[in-house]
């Protein structure tokens, strides 16, 4: 397989990436928050080859196929994998269109997570007031204030 450009998978993920943070409650952990980021790119299932060859230029992570609307999604969760193998790449060759705001905010988030501060709950509250202005377009299943909510009634 060819190798691909490194501008080209910055350009691609400019139009069909995304860098998020996610949330879930978790009652058994003490901030009562579990964090889950995650970078993702998602194609048409035509595009398989393409997706394939993301894959293998970050070495890491997974693809998986979607039969609701037929696309293939390449995704990497592992907080190891973005700070080490994902992050640099966009450091290297930046984005330039307003993914760039998102993606400076996810990789701020990811040092800090790597770093295990989401597990105290002073960092925690900073880190969902920052991962909630990333995406305005996007759905969120817990709103920033139900999370600082949770986020308030924990004993420090």
């Amino acid at each position: 397989m060819e190798s691909i450009n490194p501008w080209y998978v910055t350009g691609l993920i400019e139009g069909e990436g995304s860098f998020s943070i996610s949330f879930s409650l978790r009652k058994k952990l003490n901030v009562g928050i579990e964090t889950r980021p995650s970078f993702s790119v998602t194609l048409n299932q035509r595009d398989l080859p393409l997706i394939k060859s993301i894959h293998q230029y970050f070495g890491c992570g997974a693809i998986r196929f979607s039969k609701s609307d037929r696309t293939y999604k390449f995704e990497v969760r592992s907080i190891q994998e973005l700070v080490k193998k994902v992050n640099p790449h966009f450091v290297k060759y930046p984005l330039k269109g307003e993914k760039r705001k998102d993606f400076d905010t996810f990789e701020e988030l990811c040092r800090m997570i790597h770093a295990n501060l989401h597990l105290n709950v002073s960092y925690m509250q900073t880190i969902v007031e920052r991962a909630c202005t990333m995406n305005p377009s996007g759905k969120r299943k817990y709103q920033q204030q139900d999370l600082l909510k949770v986020l308030g009634k924990v004993k420090v």
